[in-house]
């Protein structure tokens, strides 16, 4: 099946003149990573064909990866749309995906939404990137992989796994950044970029470790309102990411970052966990994801203690009946 659809997919690729790549809303290391990969990778193997990278929203944090293009409606009429990492379709960051003539999904996350013509999920894959490395390497003899398109790709592939750390990173997963390596992955500038921190960023670590909540059973969540991102001037990407910063306490299994929008009139939510799945609490507040990594959305003070509350109930349920989780 795997062979199938991938070939499926290569043969459609080929069959179009123009070729529009999207992903989904708020990109992170993943959505920038393939596409930018992937569109890299399709205009150097089929220059004649127009090739376009379309989305709507923008990573300052992965700005240095370049702009992406503006397409007329026309353009959609007789092209191919290729959406990559991008579990449903209210989540794509590309309002004119129903105008494609055909569309194919890319993706990784469990399967809610088969909006594709052509759908590729697997859903046990640590990233969609590493989806991409394999479409790539599949077809080596017939793709131009470059040492562009191979950065890229990796870029992906690091940041979802938490540099090969995270829930579904495998024996394949490793075998196959090792062949992107091969490709002269620029991986000093590229973990420059990603890794290298100013004051600024330092001094915001130092508020968060000051403003941890822990629950009871070991839930530890952070609030980052709008007057603290005015403060540590952060956009909505930046504040999100101070999840990251949550994972390392001892006993805290489950962590979650809430972000205010008050342009939305809404709290965003990062949910991160280990060892137990956090997939359902997210699919209860408005979201979802992977098994222990996903996104949610809360829209008042009290819904975001409610969700505490709930991964508290959780993660105490978890402990009272597993050993060995630290």
């Amino acid at each position: 099946m795997n062979e199938d659809i991938k070939n499926l997919i290569l043969q459609k690729i080929e069959s179009y003149n123009t070729i529009i790549i999207s992903r989904h809303i708020r990109p992170d290391g993943d959505a920038v990573g393939s596409t930018k990969g992937f569109v890299k990778l399709l205009k150097d193997t089929y220059p004649a064909k127009e090739i376009y990278l379309v989305d709507e929203d923008f990573s300052d944090y992965l700005a240095f990866c370049g702009a992406e293009d503006t397409v007329t409606d026309d353009v959609y009429e007789n092209a191919l749309l290729i959406v990559i990492d991008t579990g449903t379709r209210k989540r794509i960051s590309n309002s004119k995906y129903p105008l494609a003539k055909e569309i194919i999904k890319i993706d990784h996350h469990i399967e809610a939404d088969p909006y594709g013509d052509i759908n590729w999920v697997e859903d046990f894959r640590s990233s969609a990137c590493e989806m991409i490395a394999d479409f790539c390497l599949t077809f080596r003899d017939r793709l131009k992989m470059s040492a562009e398109a191979a950065t890229f790709i990796y870029l992906g592939m690091v940041t979802d796994s938490g540099r090969f750390r995270f829930e579904g990173v495998t024996g394949e997963t490793m075998r196959l950044a090792g062949a992107l390596l091969e490709y002269g992955v620029d991986y000093e500038t590229l973990f420059a970029h990603l890794y290298t921190e100013d004051l600024g960023a330092l001094k915001l670590k130092s508020y968060v470790y000051d403003h941890i909540h822990i629950t009871k059973n070991g839930v530890a969540s952070i609030y980052m309102d709008a007057a603290i991102q005015q403060k540590f001037h952060l956009t909505l990407e930046e504040a999100s990411n101070v999840v990251g910063e949550l994972s390392d306490i001892k006993g805290s299994l489950i962590w979650v970052a809430f972000i205010e929008n008050t342009e939305k009139q809404q709290i965003r939510v990062r949910l991160r966990s280990r060892f137990l799945g956090i997939n359902d609490l997210a699919i209860k507040y408005h979201g979802g994801g992977h098994n222990m990594a996903a996104g949610a959305t809360v829209y008042s003070v009290e819904e975001m203690n409610a969700l505490v509350e709930d991964a508290d109930r959780l993660l105490g349920e978890y402990k009272a009946n597993h050993e060995g989780w630290l």
